[in-house]
């Protein structure tokens, strides 16, 4: 059973509440081991929690920030999981399907048993940033459309791309099919089929669909960033990395 506490009630402050759980159960939350295992593993002195080598599986400790170590081996008992993912072509932003790989196959085994998700659903031939986590009020956040939340594309089109194409996406567009657009921003490169494209909705194809009203349809398409969160240039196409603490930390801000 899940527990709070207040940190600092003791003293009469009041404080902040904490969450504390099992230990058996912070390490099954890992997706590494069942909940018998990891009673198993306990019994046997092979973790070490805060410390200190733990001798009982229903010992509670405050899981955020919790130092737990396995035959001397970091593992991480955090709640929320944050991954940063550089997602290929060809592959689903989904968390499964009968008859298409998804994102989730690029994980580990044991991280496809904590509850991923994507954070807003890149199409399959699109390539870029991706964020997984379990974390269901961030994902709500980041997606909710009161928030406006930045996204930036590279895209690539087939055409010349001009000054006449940022101002109309500048001015908000209304497409064929009824869809009104958001003013956007369309930021002119070098390359003269090449542009940077930041949106502040995230309607279905709106890229593809926003530069096909202008008749210069999308050859290829690449997601840089979302919010406060930028692709890690180091990340290789299918690679992924857990966030780190300044990471998760903007996007908490925008809570």
């Amino acid at each position: 059973m899940i527990q709070y506490y207040k940190k600092d009630k003791e003293r009469g402050s009041g404080g902040e509440w904490i969450l504390i759980e099992r230990l058996d159960k912070i390490l099954a939350g890992t997706g590494r081991w069942s909940r018998r295992e990891a009673g198993e593993l306990v019994r046997a002195g092979r973790v070490e929690a805060a410390g200190a080598v733990a001798r009982r599986p229903e010992e509670k400790y405050e899981r955020e920030g919790l130092d737990l170590r396995v035959d001397g081996e970091q593992v991480c008992g955090e709640r929320y999981v944050y991954l940063m993912l550089h997602k290929p072509a060809g592959l689903l932003s989904a968390t499964e399907d009968p008859r298409q790989p998804t994102v989730l196959d690029l994980l580990p085994e044991h991280l496809r048993r904590v509850g991923l998700f994507p954070v807003g659903r890149l199409d399959k031939d699109t390539e870029g940033l991706l964020l997984l986590t379990n974390d269901g009020p961030l994902g709500h956040r980041l997606l909710a459309p009161a928030r406006h939340v930045d996204k930036v594309y590279f895209v690539r089109a087939a055409g010349r791309l001009d000054e006449e194409d940022a101002a109309a996406f500048r001015a908000g567009m209304m497409l064929g099919d009824g869809l009104r657009c958001l003013p956007a921003e369309l930021e002119l490169l070098p390359e003269p089929d090449a542009g940077l494209v930041t949106l502040r909705e995230g309607k279905y194809h709106q890229v593809k669909r926003m530069l096909a009203a202008r008749g210069k349809p999308v050859l290829y398409l690449k997601r840089l960033s979302m919010g406060p969160l930028e692709l890690d240039p180091e990340l290789v196409t299918g690679g992924w990395r857990p966030l780190t603490e300044e990471e998760r930390k903007r996007l908490k801000e925008l809570e």
